[in-house]
């Protein structure tokens, strides 16, 4: 009798790693969150985790990482796999791939964090329709994550959604945004951090009559239309802690609507909104879950360069 195959997920984000390992992507065997601390001690401590599941359940056969970002997805260039200029202090330029690679000898993919939930989300969640979705995130940082024709968007980069340049709302002429890039974008304007700098209070205790509520619909769902218009998504999912406030769907579907003024002529928007801005089915899960979809997929479809371990 073949012994299932063993797979490990990390979702690597700025505050804790989620590590699981797990036989198949329902049946998570063990798992754990390490915080996120100093390149070198996270890693540590994620191949510890690793290795001592590997003592109790056997040899992996694939890893997926689902990576905050932005990441070398590449597997041509030098750089693959690092963590690219991030505002995460000491994170610039570490190599997630590596060190599993090298400690275990199997197969590593990675893609980032959103990307990878709208790959779960696409299997087994919200998306499961459709062949293609924007998964965007608002909390701490905004991410979004396209999947089209069956596979992450990939290709200069990666997305990066929450860099979208947005029109200034006129009752928001005073405050900066908080992006060191970029000040004023999508994340510096409507970020959980950038709500919090604006109205001197976490998001989460603003009353639902604030009026920092629209604002913050308005933003998002300038953003929304931009992705509407560009990749032409069946459905879009919007996860993330901000957007666990209630108020905020029925607002954003309405400027939805309004922004694009029935240009964009497609029943699921004018008759269906409701069921195309949703939020997402796997909740919390759904960028570990990624992870092991990732580590999956690695052994369904292996690349050559994977198979000679060759990092």
């Amino acid at each position: 009798m073949l012994t299932p195959q063993l797979y490990g997920a990390i979702e690597a984000g700025g505050t804790k790693f989620v590590c699981a390992a797990a036989r198949d992507v329902d049946d998570t065997a063990t798992e754990t969150r390490i915080p996120t601390t100093t390149p070198a001690r996270t890693l540590r401590d994620v191949t510890e985790f690793f290795a001592a599941a590997a003592a109790e359940l056997g040899r992996f056969d694939a890893f997926g990482i689902a990576s905050f970002g932005p990441v070398d997805l590449n597997r041509a260039s030098p750089t693959f796999g690092q963590i690219l200029a991030t505002p995460k202090p000491g994170w610039s330029h570490t190599d997630l791939v590596t060190p599993l690679a090298q400690r275990f000898e199997c197969p590593v993919r990675i893609d980032t964090d959103v990307n990878a939930a709208a790959l779960a989300e696409a299997s087994r969640g919200a998306g499961d329709l459709f062949g293609t979705l924007v998964y965007v995130t608002v909390g701490t940082g905004i991410g979004g994550g396209a999947f089209v024709n069956g596979e992450t968007l990939k290709g200069l980069l990666h997305p990066e959604m929450g860099h979208t340049r947005v029109v200034r709302d006129a009752r928001d002429g005073d405050f900066p945004g908080i992006c060191p890039f970029h000040g004023d974008c999508l994340e510096g304007l409507a970020s959980g951090p950038a709500m919090q700098a604006r109205w001197r209070q976490p998001a989460e205790d603003l009353p639902e009559d604030h009026p920092g509520w629209a604002l913050e619909a308005r933003y998002l769902a300038l953003a929304l239309v931009t992705f509407v218009c560009t990749l032409s998504p069946q459905r879009i999912i919007m996860g993330g802690g901000v957007m666990s406030k209630p108020l905020l769907f029925p607002l954003i579907r309405s400027h939805v609507l309004e922004l694009l003024n029935n240009y964009v002529r497609a029943p699921e928007l004018l008759q269906q909104i409701d069921s195309f801005i949703v939020p997402p089915a796997l909740g919390h899960r759904a960028g570990a879950l990624g992870g092991l979809a990732l580590a999956a997929d690695a052994v369904r479809a292996p690349l050559r360069s994977e198979l000679t371990a060759d990092r």
